[in-house]
């Protein structure tokens, strides 16, 4: 089978052609962050009310706020990285300014020169003292590790050096870094609709007699096939793939075993009904996909009606969750709704859907977990704003009586929430691909 696999590892060229190079992607990725920091950083300082937002890190040991404000150039941190970025809302300016021995890039100025003033910390403290701000904000948080990005080092640093007056102002910037990870830009969604099409695109091509042979091909070939698919297409993903199968004479397996201890390396048969959870990263955005395939028996033409319904019944669980999105709601509440509407309709749902975008697990309003059903505290309770995206992560259990059994249609797609409501990303699957 490797050596099946080896001769269909071959360019993949409509995908291909989507791909920019790396120095295209480089200019890509500055150019968004340009306009993130222009002008969606002060809406969001304004909006959290914090006029002044300290982001300290080390080389090798990030914030994962910082890791999304370097320029494309920089991999990592240098040394001490420190940015303060002050609104001033009268003047509607924004200053952004690194305690750094080298401009971050062309957006983040250097306001250090060590010959003049060696002491990096007396610096940040001649900057705050020169702006007074109302608030300093620093990324701690309980509730979001992405927002908690500060290490004890540095926090316990930062205020030693602080007078009490000063010390007085700092509060927690969960909500302004949570605002700047889960909010996507126009520019942002041009390019995350295409990296979507992309994934959809990968899963076809996975999904299919090119790498699929009944009763050869191993559930971890088309893994490792997908997994080698896209580092040839020189992208990445952010998790292991996972494929796993569904068939007429086993038993419905637990939630457990559906997200943790699949069995590996069964060998797909005809008649076997397939799943994947599998996502990509580009353009510092990522994607999370689940979608299904059913690999046709002999004589069977075309997908069995029942497996239709079935998977129909999985839309109609998506439709209730995205009837329920409405700005200001919390996560909790449009989870607690969404699943008492759909078992209203006779259906058995899961939801356990998750900001997506910058990070693939990303900040913002847990919809809830696969195995917190009844809500999830701390993250559950934040709202939902608007130009936020989601990976909309759900489950149902339908009852199949030409297997004698349930199965789980298990979806996951990307979805927007904007001005003008609800939409899917590009697309969402609405049929079981066949494997033929």
């Amino acid at each position: 089978m490797k050596t099946l696999l080896l001769l269909l590892l071959l360019p993949f060229a409509c995908i291909n052609g989507q791909i920019l190079t790396e120095r295209d992607r480089a200019d890509v990725i500055d150019e968004v962050l340009a306009d993130r920091f222009n002008n969606l950083l002060p809406t969001l300082m304004d909006r959290t009310d914090i006029d002044m937002w300290v982001v300290i890190s080390r080389e090798y040991n990030e914030d994962p706020v910082i890791k999304t404000m370097l320029p494309s150039t920089w991999l990592n941190a240098r040394r001490r990285t420190i940015l303060v970025f002050y609104r001033n809302k009268e003047e509607n300016t924004i200053e952004k300014l690194a305690v750094a021995r080298y401009n971050v890039g062309k957006n983040i100025i250097s306001a250090w020169d060590k010959e003049k003033q060696p002491d990096q910390w007396a610096r940040l403290l001649e900057i705050i003292e020169e702006r007074n701000p109302a608030k300093i904000g620093l990324n701690y948080s309980d509730d979001f590790g992405l927002a908690d990005g500060i290490v004890k080092t540095d926090y316990e640093a930062f205020i030693s050096k602080l007078s009490p007056a000063q010390q007085a102002k700092v509060v927690s910037a969960q909500d302004l870094a949570v605002g700047w990870l889960e909010t996507r830009t126009a520019l942002e969604m041009k390019y995350f609709e295409q990296l979507v099409d992309v994934t959809h695109d990968i899963i076809k091509d996975a999904f299919s007699y090119k790498v699929i042979v009944p009763g050869v091909t191993t559930t971890d070939d088309v893994v490792w096939y997908l997994r080698q698919l896209v580092t040839d297409m020189g992208l990445e993903t952010w998790f292991h793939p996972t494929v796993d199968i569904q068939r007429s004479e086993e038993k419905l397996e637990s939630h457990i075993v559906s997200f943790s201890n699949r069995p590996e390396g069964k060998v797909i048969q005809k008649g076997d009904l397939l799943h994947c959870d599998f996502g990509i990263t580009y353009l510092r955005l990522n994607t999370d996909c689940q979608q299904h395939a059913y690999v046709l028996k002999d004589g069977e033409k075309e997908l069995p009606a029942f497996l239709s319904k079935a998977f129909a019944d999985g839309n109609r669980v998506q439709d209730v969750l995205a009837s329920n999105f409405k700005t200001g709601k919390t996560g909790n509440e449009i989870l607690l709704k969404s699943l008492k509407e759909a078992k209203a309709e006779g259906l058995v749902p899961s939801i356990y859907t998750h900001p997506l975008g910058l990070y693939g697990h990303a900040a913002g309003p847990t919809i809830g977990m696969w195995d917190s059903q009844g809500g999830v505290p701390g993250t559950g309770d934040y709202k939902l704003y608007e130009n936020t995206a989601y990976a909309i992560e759900l489950n149902t259990t339908v009852t199949i009586p030409e297997w004698n059994k349930d199965i789980r249609i298990m979806l996951e797609e990307a979805g927007f929430w904007g001005e003008d409501g609800f939409r899917y990303v590009s697309g969402r699957q609405e049929e079981i691909l066949i494997v033929k």
